[in-house]
């Protein structure tokens, strides 16, 4: 691209006016979202069509309030509205993402738990390092666990294990499994309820966490799955584990190749590293056409990156390309959801580069290693 002399384009600017007041617009609608999520406002008008006060008596809230809520989510094309009747109505189309377990109400959430640390972050920007995780405790914390939950209750038995072949039949004859990165650790009340047979650990840094998912294998009669609080670029595991688990969660590790390189050396030979991560270009240009790239890079630059340069990765050490750090990796190093499988007993082709390396930071290839299955968006 070279310099050229630029000439204002008066149609140009108005068609970005529209698009960036759009986008505003988005950002201020995605409170009453949050709003409509935590007061169960989306739940009740997706029960049947209703004026502000019968919505309002509904969910046992204040009808000031709820009126004026429902201006901004008419306006905004969330809720239908009957002008006869005064009455509104969440559509089963919208109630799908709005009042169902595996909504994206949590999203909204997280979104206005990040923008409460946009100062923090912008102070990194001018001097470096970031923001720490637990600066993000314990509110991220729920949100994660409220942004799982629902899929891990409908997907995880029945679409996330079949994607692995055999990994139902070696978790019900008896395996030693672990989820790292675990936070509440849902996903293993799940897995250890459903297989009794196997024994299963997650491994978590987050205090509040951790107890959060004892609470829960205690309230479920569990004894066959425990927590631990352990940072896991140090995981060592003895005896090794036949299945390790990573949900959602290499992305943001301050060295994710020593977080790889421990659940190597932590399966068993044949053991099965199951990983899913979003799903990202390697480049930015790969990932202009992907509608949710946005979305992904805002969280990384309000969560991921800054939690990662806060634990001792200079920036100069972060690699570009979108390569390690941040919630944009490339297809090639993780994918949605995706499986590894360890093969100690020969070398085999690697279709991802797949990095091994110490606490130290230092990463090599794992060539032993191979995908057992393919990428899936």
């Amino acid at each position: 691209m070279t310099a050229t002399e630029t000439v204002f384009d008066g149609a140009k600017a108005e068609a970005f006016g529209g698009h960036i007041m759009s986008i505003l617009k988005d950002g201020l609608l995605t409170s009453m979202v949050d709003i409509g999520h935590r007061t169960g406002l989306f739940t009740a008008a997706a029960e049947g069509w209703a004026t502000s006060e019968q919505l309002a008596a509904r969910a046992g809230l204040t009808e000031r309030y709820v009126r004026e809520w429902l201006g901004a989510v008419t306006t905004g094309g969330i809720v239908e509205y009957d002008k006869a009747s005064e009455a509104f109505f969440l559509p089963p189309e919208h109630a799908a993402l709005l009042a169902t377990p595996a909504g994206v109400g949590p999203l909204a959430v997280a979104n206005t738990v990040l923008a409460k640390h946009v100062h923090q972050i912008v102070q990194a920007f001018r001097e470096g390092g970031g923001v720490p995780y637990t600066a993000f405790t314990p509110e991220f914390t729920d949100i994660m666990d409220a942004m799982g939950r629902g899929i891990f209750d409908t997907m995880l038995l029945d679409a996330y294990l079949p994607l692995a072949p055999g990994l139902a039949e070696t978790l019900a004859a008896g395996a030693r499994v672990a989820d790292v990165a675990c936070g509440t650790g849902h996903a293993l009340v799940i897995l250890a309820r459903a297989f009794p047979a196997s024994t299963f650990v997650g491994y978590d840094l987050d205090e509040h966490a951790i107890a959060r998912a004892r609470a829960e294998a205690a309230g479920a009669g569990l004894a066959n799955v425990t927590f631990e609080l352990v940072d896991v670029a140090r995981l060592a595991a003895t005896p090794p584990f036949d299945v390790v688990f990573v949900f959602d969660a290499l992305h943001d590790q301050v060295k994710p190749d020593a977080v790889l390189a421990r659940i190597h050396d932590a399966l068993m030979p044949g053991g099965l590293l199951f990983m899913r991560e979003p799903h990202a270009g390697d480049t930015l240009a790969d990932n202009l056409p992907n509608p949710m790239a946005p979305v992904l890079y805002s969280l990384s630059t309000l969560h991921c990156l800054t939690v990662s340069l806060a634990h001792g990765v200079r920036a100069s050490e972060a690699p570009s390309g979108n390569r390690w750090h941040g919630a944009c990796w490339p297809r090639r190093a993780s994918a949605r959801p995706r499986c590894i499988r360890h093969r100690a007993a020969h070398s085999t082709r690697s279709t991802s580069p797949a990095p091994h390396g110490d606490a130290s930071g230092r990463r090599g290839q794992l060539p032993n290693t191979t995908v057992a299955l393919s990428a899936v968006s």
